[in-house]
């Protein structure tokens, strides 16, 4: 049979994600919510009768028929709910709406919102809110927002246009060609923005028109479930309500769950399994988290749906993990590999703690996509013992001896070893703001090792001695000499072209002037404790500076912009003569 499709509403704080919702399902939870921000994660289904209601003049005006059960609607105050919306290979959810307020734009979690749903290829439509707020617009007692524009005057029209001409602008700045709905004509290339307002409801039709209507035409496969066939779904939020004890909240998306059937789940040590006590759903347009909703027991739930489960054994639980239904052996091994999949880390990188299962394969996803590496990933506080593997790499990789910490604290313990550590700490609770501020740590640590680096590295260099340039022949030998390639300072060594030592750069000069560093073109005179002019260095003569191991590494490595092409084709030739000269040894 064909399911419901699972949708999650994203966006920026305030621009109107749960009244979007409030509006569909005509309760008032933002009302009884701080500050009206979504304050957990909720699951609400709409059923066909409702669309229906709200949609029945564009269905008899377009000849079109809804064939779908429902929908299914998740709220989240963020990228919670979307995260932990996890299968393997990509999200649970088949569509995703992203409200963006009209009057702001695309503020920073919308753009992270974006960066996600990219991330795990899923598509979305735009919902431009708040065009109540255009000035001099009127809000008509209509939820069609194409029949209300139509009695707008001009001016509040070409506001209105103006507007959307904005918002497809900037969506083209994020790599998307986007056109207000009825203007679409491949739904496949180009994305869909539905201007509309949760206050009035003007917009509200075309909305539930375009998500039934895309998920009809182009999700087919993706619903078709096997009602019969076990119940597979992902954990959003463990939580504990009254005279049922700890309680989990899933999406079911495959299959069917009954009571006393028992699944399988993720916690932090491995796999856990718990026999279903009782399945909890609430009354359509009500949702989990609401307080008012009164919940029934149900003997079964089919996919898709929300469904809460109470059972002794779920203290564990972590939101994000697979729950599969326990049929018969192999369930423990199918969640392992699931779950080793996303706590795959990398051989250098930082260290990641997160709240949930969904949390680490989101940030993993877009550290990846920045070019960081993750060493080690892990649910739950920061511990003394990450402190300690994190002070480890401060010594070989100080950019990584780095704790990013999303959703959760430092253990007492953890503060302590933080404490004279040098391990840099990085907590947030927004995954975009997060990764930025490693950007940033990144880009300063960096600065600071270039500015420390530039001032104690050698550089590769050739120099020649000038002709009739020898002033002191010996103790030490002074001498006039060119800088062919890159520079030379004191304390620099000289080999020659055997790679034999020569002398260590005592003093540069010119006009009887001291210099810190003599550059290509550049002719100076040197002092040179070692050698006898005549001897082991003639006129004419090629020197090269000799290059430490460990500065070998950084100018091969993580500082090789520190020199030009011609620096390094002179650094490639001092290797070999450092080679030459260890087998002549």
């Amino acid at each position: 049979m064909i399911r419901q499709p699972i949708i999650v509403v994203m966006g920026h704080v305030d621009h109107g994600k749960t009244s979007l919702l409030d509006r569909i399902r005509s309760t008032t939870i933002t009302s009884k919510e701080a500050g009206g921000i979504t304050q957990h994660i909720g699951a609400s289904e709409v059923p066909i009768d409702v669309i229906n209601k709200i949609c029945g003049p564009m269905l008899k005006a377009t000849g079109s028929k809804i064939t779908l059960p429902g929908l299914l609607f998740i709220d989240t105050p963020g990228h919670e709910a979307f995260t932990n919306l996890r299968k393997r290979g990509g999200s649970v959810a088949d569509i995703a709406i992203l409200v963006v307020d009209v009057s702001k734009g695309f503020e920073p979690q919308t753009i992270e919102a974006i960066n996600i749903l990219k991330e795990y290829k899923t598509p979305f439509i735009v919902a431009a809110n708040k065009i109540d707020l255009i000035t001099g617009w009127i809000a008509q007692k209509t939820s069609s927002v194409m029949e209300s524009l139509q009695k707008q005057n001009d001016y509040v029209r070409n506001e209105f246009d103006t507007r959307m001409y904005q918002m497809e602008g900037r969506l083209s700045e994020l790599g998307f060609s986007s056109e207000v709905f009825n203007k679409v004509k491949d739904f496949k290339t180009e994305l869909a923005i539905v201007p509309m307002s949760a206050k009035s409801g003007e917009g509200i039709a075309e909305l539930l028109m375009m998500v039934t209507g895309l998920a009809q035409r182009f999700l087919e496969e993706d619903l078709k479930t096997d009602v019969r066939g076990p119940g597979k779904g992902s954990i959003l939020e463990k939580k504990e309500v009254r005279g049922l004890g700890i309680t989990i909240d899933v999406i079911l998306y495959d299959g069917t769950l009954h009571v006393n059937d028992t699944v399988a789940f993720a916690t932090p040590t491995g796999v856990a399994t718990v026999k279903i006590k009782a399945l909890l759903r609430p009354k359509p347009l009500h949702e989990i988290r609401d307080s008012s909703a009164k919940f029934y027991s149900v003997e079964e739930a089919n996919a898709a749906c929300g469904v809460k489960i109470s059972g002794t054994g779920l203290e564990d639980a972590m939101p994000g993990s697979p729950l599969i239904q326990v049929t018969s052996e192999g369930y423990e091994k199918e969640i392992s590999k699931e779950l080793g999949e996303v706590f795959e880390s990398d051989k250098s990188g930082v260290i990641l703690k997160s709240d949930s299962i969904g949390s680490i394969e989101a940030i993993s996803r877009l550290l990846k996509a920045e070019g960081f590496g993750i060493s080690k990933k892990g649910i739950g506080n920061v511990t003394k013992r990450d402190v300690l593997d994190a002070f480890t790499l401060n010594a070989t990789e100080p950019l990584n001896a780095v704790i990013l910490a999303f959703n959760v604290h430092l253990d007492e313990d953890a503060k302590e070893a933080m404490a004279s550590s040098g391990v840099k700490l990085i907590e947030g609770d927004v995954i975009y703001k997060l990764i930025d501020d490693y950007k940033l740590f990144v880009e300063g640590k960096k600065k600071d090792i270039v500015v420390k680096v530039e001032g104690s590295v050698t550089y590769p260099a050739v120099i020649r001695i000038l002709p009739d340039s020898c002033f002191r022949v010996s103790g030490p030998a002074v001498f006039g000499i060119e800088v062919k390639v890159g520079r030379i300072k004191p304390n620099y060594v000289l080999i020659n072209e055997e790679g034999e030592v020569i002398g260590k750069i005592k003093e540069i000069q010119a006009e009887k002037a001291a210099l810190q560093v003599a550059k290509k073109g550049e002719q100076v005179a040197i002092s040179v404790n070692g050698p006898t002019f005549g001897r082991q260095i003639k006129e004419g003569q090629l020197l090269y500076t000799r290059i430490p191991d460990g500065d070998e590494r950084l100018l091969t490595g993580t500082f090789s912009n520190l020199i030009d092409n011609e620096e390094k084709e002179v650094l490639k030739r001092i290797i070999e003569l450092k080679k030459l000269s260890k087998r002549g040894a």
